[in-house]
């Protein structure tokens, strides 16, 4: 899987979080080799429900401003 920020490579990774309503306390997740973005099931969810959220690469968004 490529990093929608940076294209590098993604590697899926177990983290831990404070247990939820279902008790569940660890999750699969992509993070990126290069920049570090994490990518799950809620992150992607969230992003499909608001594609203009999607362009996340800092740099360009940096540039924008300028």
């Amino acid at each position: 899987m490529d990093c929608p920020r940076c294209k590098g490579s993604m590697i899926t990774e177990v983290f831990e979080d404070m247990k939820d309503d279902t008790g569940h306390i660890c999750f699969y997740g992509y993070r990126c080799l290069i920049c570090g973005e994490i990518l799950d099931p809620v992150i992607m969810a969230n992003r499909e429900n608001r594609p203009h959220m999607q362009a996340r690469n800092r740099k360009l968004m940096a540039s924008s401003r300028a």
